[in-house]
């Protein structure tokens, strides 16, 4: 699908994710992670989760569980470093909205900037 994980980026993070085979065969790392990708981009609720993506609480429940195991973190240092660092993210932390758009009334257009050099 059109923002789906290419074989590039599929090659690289593989490696590094958990494989815990127990009775049930799972269901493909590739397609939970679209489906979790999905979810995070539409800001959709887990419930309408594409059926091509697998099983919504497979998703949801990997999604958590990497979460508090650090994969996600590992993941997206071995991304970051397999394009040489020319990743480019924009993260809640670095944007501000102006001092004034506090106490705004209403039919005023907010202004928002990033800063340079915020991490």
């Amino acid at each position: 699908m059109r923002y789906d994980l290419t074989d590039f980026e599929w090659a690289v993070i593989e490696p590094l994710l958990p494989n815990k085979p127990r009775g049930v065969p799972r269901v493909c790392d590739r397609r939970v992670l679209n489906g979790i990708f999905w979810v995070l981009r539409s800001g959709a609720p887990w419930r309408d989760l594409p059926e091509r993506y697998g099983p919504r609480t497979t998703c949801y429940n990997r999604f958590n569980r990497w979460r508090k195991a650090g994969v996600w973190d590992r993941l997206m240092d071995a991304i970051t470093e397999a394009y040489d660092g020319d990743v480019q993210m924009i993260d809640s932390s670095a944007i501000r909205v102006h001092q004034h758009a506090g106490c705004a009334k209403k039919k005023v257009e907010f202004v928002i900037w990033a800063e340079a050099g915020v991490d």
